[in-house]
């Protein structure tokens, strides 16, 4: 492994401060899951290697009725997994945290950290846009925010500063009669990436779709909204024969890649299939 500086600040400005001096070649680390593997692996090799964890304020998991599920950078995977509010009012975040790597891995790994690595097929990323979350960022100017949607820019890649920390992730309060659903596929049932990944928020009144948001994972650069498909529903109601167009529209907003783990056409297909499992699942939920 090459060597390092290691700090361990216990400020934000002091941590700012200090990714400023790195020049572009400081990382942060808090559960490290990922940054350790990296710089073993010589994928990453920063020169600065700053540890946020003795940073008070970042390790809260709150929800408010009014304001929303507030999640910390330092909040652990498997106490977001684990959170009856979350089980409750998210429930499609809730099953990616299920879904992400082992157990061992999500009582170290942070969701920030997952929404940082910025991988195309990241479990946590799908619900979150979907539910339309955003970010808390401290900066050299102070604090900013930015929709998580607008945040991914590219494989590995996001709008994030070199001397930029998300700080938090804050999620809405859900809407009365709404279905939140992820399903993810991949060649096996654990410890797998997603082959293709769907999430799918669905608000109801009566039967007419109000508001309706359907994000795809690993079949772009980036995560996706699918949003012609979510033109096809909103505000309309909501029917077998209107699900299956949905589901087409999202098949054909799909721009996958073949590798290792499918086809592009096989993850197209797929994209079909989840997208008309998971709205039918949140439809019913919302009812």
């Amino acid at each position: 492994m090459r060597d390092f500086q290691y700090f361990e600040p216990v400020t934000l400005s002091e941590a700012v401060s200090l990714l400023q001096s790195g020049n572009g070649k400081a990382s942060l680390i808090a559960g490290g899951t990922d940054l350790l593997v990296q710089i073993k692996e010589h994928v990453r090799q920063p020169d600065h290697v700053i540890n946020i964890k003795k940073i008070p304020g970042m390790d809260d998991l709150h929800f408010d009725p009014e304001t929303g599920l507030r999640i910390g950078a330092l909040t652990t995977t498997r106490a977001v997994e684990t959170s009856p509010l979350v089980q409750r009012h998210y429930t499609s975040l809730a099953r990616a945290t299920t879904d992400f790597a082992s157990i061992q891995v999500r009582n170290r790994a942070t969701v920030v950290g997952n929404v940082c690595r910025a991988s195309p097929s990241a479990d946590t990323l799908p619900p979150l846009i979907a539910d339309g979350a955003t970010l808390q960022i401290y900066g050299p100017k102070g604090r900013r925010i930015e929709r998580m949607e607008d945040f991914f820019t590219g494989p590995g890649k996001t709008a994030l500063g070199a001397d930029e920390i998300v700080t938090h992730i804050m999620i809405p309060p859900p809407a009365p009669h709404t279905g939140k659903v992820y399903i993810k596929h991949g060649r096996r049932i654990a410890m797998e990436l997603a082959t293709v990944g769907v999430a799918v928020t669905l608000t109801m009144e009566g039967d007419t779709c109000r508001e309706v948001r359907i994000v795809l994972a690993a079949v772009a650069p980036t995560p996706i909204r699918a949003k012609r498909a979510e033109e096809l529903l909103r505000n309309k109601r909501i029917d077998q024969e209107a699900i299956a167009a949905a589901a087409f529209a999202a098949k054909e907003e799909a721009r996958p890649i073949s590798d290792v783990r499918g086809s592009d056409a096989y993850r197209r297909q797929m994209v079909s299939v989840l997208t008309k499992r998971a709205l039918e699942q949140a439809l019913k939920e919302a009812q």
